[in-house]
């Protein structure tokens, strides 16, 4: 008898237990690809899972490429990309099945770094052209020591690295650019090359308390010999278009988002999630990208007017 109403007990204890905590359905969100991104879509995500225990979001880089590579092949919910997808990228995607539609959720500075006792402060857009296509190679012709100018790159699955090819040397890389991984690779290669310079999204190299990363010196940029130069680390220089190097940072899916998918890129454009995206060294969507982002998530940024 005191078996029975042992096990009473217990199915009673399991059944009120069953009955008192709903089950929970998480809803699994990938991100992956660019590198440039990965940090700043790692602390959204973190944040946004700290508000909403039933999304679980996995964030990886590898590049745009790789990030778009992942969407075409249905294996991620957001490929992360710091340039927009190529013609030939699109066709394979609808050819299988697969709509690439994009939204951006910040907007990146890409910073020229060197070593902090490199006595060069600042170059043009077209000088910075010409080194990386091998046409200057010594920093003795920028005003420089006498010293061969050692490059730093990312590989050809960066979307900064397609992205910097086609915007700042409109021609093809020297074959002396040290292709890197990373961009953390990048940054420190430059800590210890005396010589060395590369490009790196500014984010990377701005700690939250606006400080500049040890033994690495952000060089000031204009856009020609007849302009004044400006460093990407101030946000006015960025607003008000003084800083020549300035991109999109898009987020694509298949097709419009719903559900928590959407509800996440929505907090992304947020006031807290454009916050989020000053914290960690990038900007806020400039306007001629709202418009964009609307037919995309059909929201309003009337409310906006602070970005």
């Amino acid at each position: 008898m005191k078996t029975i109403k042992f096990y009473l007990a217990i199915f009673i204890i399991f059944l009120f237990w069953s009955c008192s905590f709903e089950t929970r359905e998480v809803e699994n969100v990938f991100i992956k690809g660019s590198d440039t991104e990965v940090n700043l879509a790692l602390a959204l995500a973190e944040t946004y899972m700290a508000a909403d225990p039933n999304i679980s979001i996995a964030v990886t880089g590898g590049g745009s490429g790789a990030g778009i590579a992942a969407l075409i092949n249905n294996k991620t919910s957001i490929a992360n990309s710091s340039r927009p997808m190529k013609e030939a990228e699109i066709d394979l995607a609808n050819n299988r099945g697969i709509k690439p539609i994009a939204s951006v959720f910040a907007m990146d500075a890409l910073a020229l770094i060197v070593h902090e006792d490199l006595p060069v402060n600042a170059l043009s857009v077209e000088q910075i052209g010409a080194i990386f296509r091998g046409k200057i190679q010594n920093w003795r012709e920028l005003g420089g020591p006498d010293m061969k100018i050692s490059m730093y790159g990312r590989q050809s699955n960066s979307g900064t690295y397609v992205y910097f090819r086609d915007s700042i040397l409109q021609a093809e890389y020297s074959q002396d650019v040290k292709q890197m991984n990373g961009t953390a690779q990048i940054v420190e290669g430059i800590k210890n090359d005396p010589a060395g310079i590369g490009y790196v999204g500014v984010g990377y190299v701005v700690k939250k308390d606006g400080s500049i990363t040890p033994n690495i010196k952000v060089l000031s940029v204009k856009k020609d010999a007849h302009n004044q130069a400006f460093v990407p680390t101030k946000a006015e220089n960025i607003t008000n278009g003084d800083y020549p190097i300035v991109r999109p940072l898009f987020q694509y899916t298949d097709g419009r988002p719903d559900g928590k998918l959407r509800d996440f890129m929505l907090f992304c454009l947020s006031d807290a999630g454009q916050a989020i995206v000053k914290q960690t060294g990038y900007y806020p969507v400039s306007r001629r990208y709202w418009a964009t982002n609307e037919r995309v998530l059909n929201f309003s940024y009337a409310d906006a007017s602070s970005y």
